[in-house]
């Protein structure tokens, strides 16, 4: 049976941040923090989240996820939502993780989120351990694809002429666009730009678990994937890099699942975090 969990706000900045916290069945192996993806990226992976959330909370960890400022029940809007705001929300639920769980923290990131979890990291005051699903190979390119929506739109008005470039245009000069149906703060879009995926320092003995999704048959993880050990390992981390099938769930018409993802994440936690 799947412990109960506990919903709850944050207090954070003079804001309010939703939190679900999953504790866990039986002696904790890991406390986790989920950081979700980019705006719709978001509700589209609520379901496999609150899957995986219940799962590893059953495998024995302590999970919370986190509604960042803007974004699903927690306060403000998402146009005054910052990408040091988010990395802000972060520190305060991985400081209320520890405060009521003695474990090592690991950081689960989608996407986007894999970016925040890094960046978050550096800023933690003992070392955080990663698991990663579907990461990005920069801020730089998710930014260039939620741009690319806007143009998607005028394609379907019959205009779609420098459309990017006007939107950078207008985000340098502190305009805040409207992008399917969400604003995009000048702050946020330049945050999530300059983002990229490093190592932390102090990952001595840290682990990274990297997970990915495709539709290939045999599965075969991406080239970010394969390049990661030589990254990642001479700042002392420990990584473990596996691809499954199932669907792109964070971008698909419908609402889906990728069971092989959900095993395979509870597989590695539990490997790396023995009780």
């Amino acid at each position: 049976m799947t412990p109960p969990f506990e919903a709850f706000f944050l207090a954070v900045g003079g804001g309010q941040r939703l939190c679900i916290h999953h504790p866990p069945r039986g002696a904790v192996r890991a406390a986790v923090l989920y950081v979700h993806p980019f705006a719709e990226e978001m509700n589209k992976s609520r379901r496999m989240a609150a899957l995986q959330s219940r799962q590893l909370a059953d495998a024995g960890c302590a999970v919370l996820q986190i509604d960042l400022h803007g974004c699903g029940d927690s306060s403000g809007d998402f146009g005054d939502a910052t990408w040091a705001g988010w990395i802000d929300d972060l520190i305060a639920a991985a400081a209320w993780l520890r405060q009521h769980h003695a474990a090592p923290l690991l950081l689960w990131g989608l996407r986007a989120g894999c970016l925040l979890a890094t960046e978050a990291a550096r800023r933690l005051e003992s070392p955080s351990h990663f698991l990663f699903w579907q990461p990005p190979a920069s801020g730089k390119v998710l930014l260039q694809q939620f741009l690319r929506l806007k143009m998607a739109g005028q394609l379907e008005a019959g205009s779609a002429k420098g459309v990017t470039e006007a939107l950078r245009q207008a985000l340098r000069s502190g305009d805040a666009p409207e992008i399917a149906g969400y604003t995009l703060h000048p702050a946020l879009a330049s945050g999530l730009e300059a983002a990229t995926l490093q190592p932390p320092p102090g990952g001595t003995a840290a682990k990274l678990l990297w997970i990915e999704v495709t539709n290939r048959q045999p599965p075969a993880l991406s080239p970010a994937a394969e390049a990661a050990p030589a990254l990642w390992q001479p700042a002392g981390f420990q990584v473990s890099s596996l691809a499954v099938a199932g669907p792109a769930f964070w971008q698909t018409t419908e609402i889906e699942e990728a069971p092989a993802l959900l095993q395979a994440s509870v597989d590695a936690v539990c490997n790396a975090f023995p009780t």
